[in-house]
């Protein structure tokens, strides 16, 4: 997990239109950059839709979210379009943004051991620096929680 302080990598990543995006494009704005493990399911779903339901929440203080997964560009629009997101999700199937932010990382799941995507929230504030990082990302609640984070 990178360090709060330090300055957010930038990258350029597809969105579930196909459209690029780039942390710098949202230079003035706070950024709540979520990685997740798959898209549709349960605990993906949940967060997701917290991340929607409370979107203009979001917007009103002055914050975007951006969620990324290893999925594809296809994937990201059939779960947008199943679940009706009102954010953007970002793919990242090559990893290079995943790993660029460390959250590629040795998993366990009943005594297997594999690579995967640990779930990771990083709030980035108007300059690209991460203002806070957390990699114990319960799922339910991660929306609420940053939400607190931006404050009144």
């Amino acid at each position: 997990m990178l360090e709060v302080g330090t300055k957010a990598p930038d990258f350029e990543l597809p969105d579930q239109n196909g459209k690029m995006h780039k942390l710098s494009d949202y230079a003035g704005k706070k950024v709540i950059l979520y990685f997740y493990p798959k898209d549709n399911t349960p605990g993906c779903t949940k967060q997701a839709c917290g991340f929607s339901e409370r979107y203009p929440q979001f917007l009103e203080k002055g914050a975007v979210v951006l969620g990324v997964s290893k999925d594809s560009v296809a994937s990201h629009k059939r779960f947008e379009e199943k679940q009706n997101l009102a954010f953007t999700l970002l793919a990242d199937p090559e990893r290079k943004v995943i790993e660029a932010y460390d959250v590629w990382k040795e998993k366990k799941n009943y005594g297997k051991v594999f690579m995967g995507v640990v779930r990771t929230t990083y709030l980035i504030d108007e300059d690209g620096v991460i203002i806070k990082a957390n990699d114990k990302v319960k799922a339910a609640d991660d929306p609420h929680n940053m939400l607190e984070e931006l404050g009144s």
